[in-house]
């Protein structure tokens, strides 16, 4: 999500002098990727366990917990994860084409062995790491196979990735939301730009990753009553856990078909008898953002270190934990739990994390054991820089 937003944005986070720090980002996440690539059928996964880290509460510089590695290889397979890894350095090689030709060759080339190591080898990951299945259990993989072969084919146009789009029988259907776990909307949402761009023909799988598409916007604009619903403070509301993970996503979306249909000749978007223009789409993702970022009946930026009030008891280790610098004794491992049940401010401010936020009637309880609000998660944050990037032009 953050290479995307670096491919769909490069023009305002130049101008506003952040395209240097998000590539360089970019780049942290897509080296930790391709060297985890360790063969061309191998891809690490996992590193530590969920149950003993859990057990813990300290800050990283402490951590001795076990730090065993899992794989996925051809007798142990993981399509989803190796498809998803595939996706992620595909984009982030498109983010880099222009600007370091050399890198972005070395990442396409991971990103093509990966995609042929997910096609030829199908199976859940969590069937292999079983491990995972507890924390980050993977719902399927044919989104994952599906939105590496559209990034694939943007980054080469290929005739491969085009056909894979073109026969691959599961397109998805309508979406209600858009996550770690289900990437559909955002393929469909790829296919539409391309059809859009006269790239893809607007027939066949194209067409209908287009039309579900538009019933996702639809709903999340609120013109299909069964999707999704905005809380009376006017966030979108899809359930309790981290709720905003779905916000900045769906903003995300919103705005960049925003511009596609912007620069295109059906310059609208059809929800039923209603038709909508990229500025009212646009005007939605502002809206969504706003409230993040303070515009919301707890008068509250969720966006931590932004604004006069934001979270200060943010549900993260080295936050809540006296700096090592400030406090260089280590801190055990059952002994950092003083610290997390203490109802006071975080030690260290965690500037830029968004945290789960409030629940479905704008309500929030800014208290650490509180994970379900409190927690923050880089899945929410990327796709919000994007929003941000686009919401900085002037139209």
């Amino acid at each position: 999500m953050l290479a995307w937003s670096v491919v769909e944005h490069e023009a305002p986070l130049a101008a506003a002098g952040e395209l240097r720090n998000a590539l360089a980002a970019v780049r942290w996440g897509a080296d930790y990727l391709a060297r985890a690539h360790a063969a061309a059928e191998t891809l690490y996964v996992q590193v530590g366990d969920g149950d003993s880290d859990h057990s813990c509460w300290q800050r990283p510089e402490d951590m001795d917990t076990p730090r065993t590695a899992y794989s996925v290889d051809a007798s142990r397979p993981g399509s989803d994860v190796a498809a998803e890894t595939a996706a992620a350095l595909a984009a982030a090689s498109v983010a880099f084409r222009q600007l370091d030709a050399a890198y972005s060759a070395m990442l396409l080339g991971h990103a093509e062995q990966l995609f042929s190591f997910a096609k030829n080898h199908r199976g859940l990951y969590q069937n292999s790491v079983p491990g995972a299945a507890k924390f980050y259990a993977s719902s399927g993989d044919e989104d994952e196979m599906l939105w590496a072969a559209v990034w694939l084919f943007i980054a080469t146009g290929g005739e491969d990735y085009k056909a894979f789009i073109a026969g691959d029988g599961n397109v998805g259907g309508a979406q209600t939301f858009f996550s770690w776990d289900n990437k559909f909307v955002g393929a469909q949402a790829l296919v539409a730009k391309l059809v859009l761009q006269g790239k893809l023909a607007d027939a066949g799988n194209a067409a209908a990753l287009k039309s579900q598409l538009e019933q996702f916007l639809c709903g999340v604009l609120q013109h299909n009553a069964s999707d999704g619903r905005l809380s009376p403070g006017g966030v979108l509301w899809l359930e309790p856990w981290n709720n905003l993970q779905f916000v900045t996503s769906a903003a995300f979306v919103v705005a960049a078909h925003s511009d596609h249909l912007a620069g295109a000749a059906a310059s609208s978007l059809r929800c039923g008898a209603a038709t909508l223009p990229p500025s009212q789409l646009l005007a939605f993702a502002r809206s969504q953002a706003d409230y993040i970022l303070g515009a919301n009946p707890e008068r509250m930026s969720y966006m931590v270190g932004y604004g006069a009030r934001f979270p200060e008891q943010v549900h993260h280790r080295g936050a809540s934990v006296p700096s090592i610098k400030s406090s260089p004794g280590k801190i055990t491992c059952k002994g950092g739990f003083a610290y997390y049940s203490r109802d006071t401010p975080n030690p260290n401010v965690l500037v830029g994390a968004i945290v789960g936020g409030p629940d479905g009637n704008d309500r929030y309880d800014d208290s650490r054991p509180n994970y379900k609000q409190t927690e923050p998660s880089t899945v929410t944050v990327a796709p919000m820089v994007g929003v941000l990037a686009r919401l900085s032009k002037q139209n």
